[in-house]
């Protein structure tokens, strides 16, 4: 029996090769579920779903306290070191209909390093797969996340600034995706701060798009 108190929500992570997506998942996962080290080729060669424990009295919602439990779906970046772009999109296509094709997919993270630059060309791969996998739709169930937020307080500037500075594609996207996006820093603060303040700010997202799923059959 379905627990109404109880929501899970059911995100997937698209990046180029070495975006930071399995480090941000973990994050986002509160764990060390998905492999994650710095290499000179791809790691993440296989999609896997990963799984939160549960955050309860999270959020409120018709009055009553709301359990969450997040499920993250890691894919493998592209342009990859191993596998061509079409074995690459044919794993994530058959892990979102396996783990996502009834229950549907809230929202697509395109995990983006904010110290590197947003080129078109390169760019351009995780968003296509973004668009031909997800369908018609894709603009209403993706969001950037951007990592390594903290370079941008180490060079003095803030959200804001680095939005206005930044490339024709990358602002072109964002009006695309009605400028949904998430900032991710490394921060002091506890992991368990930086995870709340993200997963609230994803939340925001998802009920602005009134709780809406994206099916895969």
């Amino acid at each position: 029996m379905t627990d109404p108190n109880k929501m899970i929500i059911n995100l997937a992570l698209f990046g180029t090769t070495q975006s930071g997506k399995s480090s941000a998942g973990n994050v986002l996962l509160g764990s060390l579920d998905f492999p994650s080290r710095f290499a000179p080729g791809s790691v993440t060669s296989e999609c896997s779903l990963g799984r939160s424990c549960h955050l309860r009295s999270f959020m409120r919602r018709r009055g009553q306290e709301i359990t969450l439990q997040v499920q993250v779906l890691d894919t493998p970046g592209y342009p990859h070191s191993r596998m061509s772009r079409m074995h690459v999109k044919q794993q994530v296509k058959e892990a979102l209909e396996h783990h996502f094709g009834q229950e549907g997919l809230h929202l697509a993270l395109l995990v983006q390093r904010v110290d590197v630059p947003f080129r078109a060309q390169e760019a351009s791969y995780p968003v296509e797969m973004i668009q031909e996998l997800l369908g018609h739709a894709w603009k209403n169930y993706t969001a950037i996340l951007f990592t390594h937020a903290e370079k941008i307080q180490e060079a003095g500037s803030n959200e804001d600034e680095y939005l206005r500075g930044a490339s024709e594609t990358l602002l072109t996207l964002l009006n695309t995706i009605q400028h949904r996006y998430v900032f991710q820093y490394k921060t002091a603060n506890s992991l368990n701060e930086q995870r709340m303040t993200i997963l609230e700010r994803i939340m925001a997202i998802i009920k602005e798009n009134h709780y809406n799923v994206l099916t895969f059959k």
